[in-house]
């Protein structure tokens, strides 16, 4: 086993590396010691063939994600090594493997996200002539973004309105721009550098179209954006590699010019308090602490986005303004509206967590009271006039067929965990009530048995097993 081990660890030097072993994550040697100190666990040893013990330390596995995101918030890359069989059917060694990578950018632990804020992973390419793509991503909600800048202070400004926790790039960018990289680190944000083949023209091109499904550049807007789409299309090949996951609610990447916001400097937008304060580096005190009376965690992101990137355009400002002219002058609708997004869960994290294979019952549960509000949306929104509120109506599907699915199969009252069972509803699947009953029935039918097969055999003390 502990060759294994070794073996998996050269793959990832560069990670700690939290090993399964039945109901606990073990770290060995120096990432025992490293997370031994960092999250003050005890350190002990194991016995592995050499002279000396492994210094070895372990968290349960049922409360990975707590241990998980103290140390990616302290900057470490953890690979997460799981059993891919189960042992009691394994002949030999539990085979193992790496399943996911988590870094401050890719965390998905959405008890240690904030809320009303996106968590960013920003990517680079530095094109050796002072022009810059960049793309941004948030795998907790699938938003997806790609740009392109010219000028290291504009790159500065664009990073600034979007706060990543995590930033890569290629390797020029870290040669002509040390100092910059220091200052990123220096605020806590994880910086690494990519291989060059993640920005090679045809694996970024063949990566976006084969994510997209789609046949061009053109139908992803990306035909004109040439550091953009190398930026963008490395930074979801990282996505894919480290997550070992489909990202299958990733579905839309959003070219855009910068031009088309208003142009804030990181300066001006610090000291205008615009998402926290100067000094304390609070939401509260803040112009979004005054704004923010949304309802939902989407909507709290949505609004800190249209803060830290204003409109330029004329034509789609009036249009906003008309909007929340109609809603203002609405109340009755607009109450009414706000009930109904009372019950809406956060469904770009729901969906994220139901991509990613890791959704508990009470997640379904959530997610179906969540599509229980969106006809009532529509509806309300259709009967406006505003021709902005009219699109969100007409893009807006109320998801019947897949709430009325969730109705029949899932149980009102499911547990926290799968294992737990009871999650489907009875009367949905003859094969499960079958099995349902085989369990609960099980030990009368076995007591009825023994008392038939006693009075037929007159073996008064029979037993049946």
């Amino acid at each position: 086993m502990m060759k294994e081990y070794l073996k998996t660890k050269e793959e990832y030097p560069d990670c700690i590396l939290f090993y399964r072993l039945g109901d606990f994550y073990e770290m060995f040697f120096e990432d025992a010691k490293t997370v031994s100190r960092e999250l003050e666990l005890t350190l002990t040893g194991k016995s592995c063939g050499k002279e000396e013990r492994a210094p070895m330390c372990g968290v349960p596995f049922h409360s990975v994600d707590i241990y998980l995101s103290r140390l990616v918030e302290k900057g470490y890359k953890v690979a997460i090594c799981e059993q891919l069989e189960d042992p009691k059917q394994a002949k030999g060694l539990v085979k193992r493997g790496v399943i996911r990578i988590v870094t401050p950018g890719t965390n998905i632990d959405t008890a240690s996200l904030e809320e009303g804020k996106n968590n960013y992973i920003c990517c680079i390419y530095d094109n050796g002539n002072g022009g810059y793509g960049v793309a941004f991503a948030d795998i907790s909600t699938g938003e997806n973004r790609v740009t392109e800048v010219d000028g290291i202070h504009k790159l500065w400004d664009e990073m600034g309105k979007y706060s990543p926790s995590e930033v890569s790039s290629n390797e020029a960018f870290l040669l002509a721009h040390p100092d910059m990289v220091e200052e990123l680190k220096a605020k806590g944000i994880f910086f690494s550098t990519l291989d060059s083949s993640y920005f090679l023209d045809a694996n970024a091109k063949k990566v976006l179209l084969d994510h997209f499904h789609v046949m061009s550049l053109e139908a992803l807007g990306l035909l004109d954006y040439k550091e953009g789409m190398l930026a963008a299309g490395a930074l979801l090949s990282y996505l894919l590699d480290t997550q070992k996951n489909g990202l299958s609610h990733m579905t839309t990447i959003h070219p855009y010019i910068t031009g088309s916001y208003c142009l804030i400097d990181s300066s001006s937008f610090r000291n205008l308090e615009l998402v926290e304060t100067m000094r304390e580096k609070e939401k509260r005190g803040s112009l979004i602490w005054v704004l923010d009376k949304t309802k939902t965690a989407m909507g709290a992101r949505k609004l800190r986005s249209l803060i830290e990137r204003p409109l330029l355009d004329i034509h789609r400002i009036n249009a906003r303004l008309d909007a929340v002219e109609e809603l203002s002058s609405h109340m009755m609708d607009r109450e009414e509206v706000r009930e109904y997004l009372s019950l809406v869960y956060d469904l770009e994290r729901l969906l994220m967590r139901i991509s990613y294979g890791s959704a508990n019952p009470r997640d379904l549960l959530a997610f179906r009271t969540s599509l229980s509000s969106l006809p009532g949306i529509k509806s309300l929104l259709s009967s406006f006039q505003s021709s902005l509120l009219q699109e969100l109506a007409a893009q807006l599907d109320p998801m019947e067929d897949l709430y009325s699915l969730l109705m029949e199969e899932l149980d009102d009252d499911p547990p926290v965990s799968v294992h737990d069972g009871d999650i489907i509803r009875t009367g949905f699947s003859e094969e499960v009530d079958t099995l349902r009953r085989a369990k609960t029935e099980g030990k009368s039918w076995l007591a009825d048995l023994e008392e038939r097969e006693r009075e037929r055999t007159g073996i008064k003390n029979l037993k049946v097993k």
